[in-house]
């Protein structure tokens, strides 16, 4: 009767699925294999082929990633423990050095592995692969662990070197290679698209907060600073303004970068060394210049110059670290190039105006000066009247 309810099921689930069954089913392999159940996983142009022998509990399966070149290798696997990452144990293909074809297994033990040959935690019978026409498939027989079927499986592909396997991208389809599958129901769930959406949202939340924050209030702050002062009408005026767009920039940067060390500790596989060390030098700089406000001298205070001195130069600095780590992490983000156009749009914008004030600034100020100079020396300011 078991027997029968997980052969219902399967037959339920394979009708449910015609919408893939173009890509998956119709799939005649050279071999001439024959696998009764198939799916068309949701990432990475990848599907996958098996057929369960529930006396032997074993798994006849065949992996097929398309889209590939002959310098990539591909991998699937499934995880007993129930992760992702660590605990995989991967079934790897690709061409060598010698232009072979190679097929094996790795166990996954850390973020950094170079998928090292070894034996996994389950036999693994047979394992071969092929190459044809940008697609990769690897046939092997697996004795599924612990007499369960259900497992999480993960799929990759990647760039080789030589014999080396590298770093798979972290970006896109990447994050979303993960599911659930049940080898005897034929039944599968896609669980990382919710993670994948979760990360995404945050990661956008991120970048929406820091490009604002650092990337255009920060600028905007140091301008009514630079700008304003020069204007009486403006004083003290111009210095609330400056407080208020820095610690609202501030504040909101703070948010942002707690959000990325979020991304970071749920992540540990990627790597984003420069943009969280900028990010990292960032806030401290700006916590700093946070603290500093209340050690403000007097402006006629002996100590009053030097403090102006190391407010501006790390005042600047913050700006300009700010909009290389915002570019640096458009660039990982990978979002579509007219956002990245849109900022660098109001960097111009901000920056016109910018040369016409500081124009104007020195205007201002070389016009006062000459006034100056024309009230202390009226006869030489006017030889005329001076006569």
């Amino acid at each position: 009767m078991d027997k029968f309810f997980k052969n219902f099921v399967l037959i339920i689930f394979l009708m449910a699925s015609s919408s893939c069954a173009q890509n998956c089913s119709d799939y005649r392999f050279s071999n001439n294999n024959i696998y009764k159940a198939c799916n068309s996983l949701p990432a990475l142009n990848s599907f996958l082929h098996w057929n369960y022998h529930q006396s032997s509990h074993t798994v006849d399966l065949a992996y097929r990633q398309t889209g590939v070149t002959a310098s990539d290798w591909v991998a699937w696997s499934i995880n007993p423990g129930g992760g992702a990452m660590i605990g995989a144990q991967c079934l790897v293909a690709f061409r060598n050095s010698s232009g072979l074809l190679r097929a094996y297994t790795s166990p996954i033990s850390s973020y950094g592995t170079r998928l090292e040959e070894g034996p996994l935690s389950f036999t693994v019978p047979r394992i071969a692969a092929e190459f044809t026409n940008n697609q990769m498939i690897i046939y092997a027989t697996i004795e599924l662990p612990r007499e369960n079927t259900r497992f999480t499986h993960v799929w990759q592909h990647g760039a080789a070197s030589g014999d080396t396997p590298l770093m798979h991208s972290t970006d896109g389809e990447h994050v979303r290679s993960v599911g659930t599958i049940d080898f005897s129901t034929g039944l599968t769930a896609d669980v990382g698209t919710a993670t994948a959406g979760s990360r995404n949202r945050i990661r956008n939340v991120h970048g929406v907060l820091n490009v604002v924050s650092w990337g255009i209030m920060m600028p905007i702050g140091a301008m009514a600073a630079r700008y304003l002062k020069v204007f009486k009408v403006a004083n003290p005026a111009w210095f609330y303004l400056h407080v208020m767009w820095q610690s609202s920039a501030y504040i909101m940067g703070m948010v942002g970068w707690g959000l990325g060390l979020k991304l970071g500790h749920d992540s540990p596989g990627v790597q984003r060394k420069v943009h969280r060390n900028i990010g990292f030098t960032l806030f401290v700089l700006a916590t700093l210049q946070v603290f500093a406000l209340f050690l403000r001298p007097k402006i006629d205070h002996k100590y009053r110059f030097y403090w102006n001195m190391y407010h501006h130069s790390i005042g600047y600095t913050v700006i300009v670290l700010s909009i290389v780590n915002i570019f640096e992490g458009l660039d990982k983000l990978d979002p579509e190039k007219k956002w990245k156009r849109a900022y660098a749009g109001v960097l111009i914008f901000l920056g016109a105006i910018a040369v016409l004030l500081e124009a104007y600034t020195w205007y201002v100020v070389l016009k006062g000066r000459r006034q100056s100079a024309s009230d202390k020396h009226p006869q030489e300011a006017n030889p005329v009247n001076g006569a």
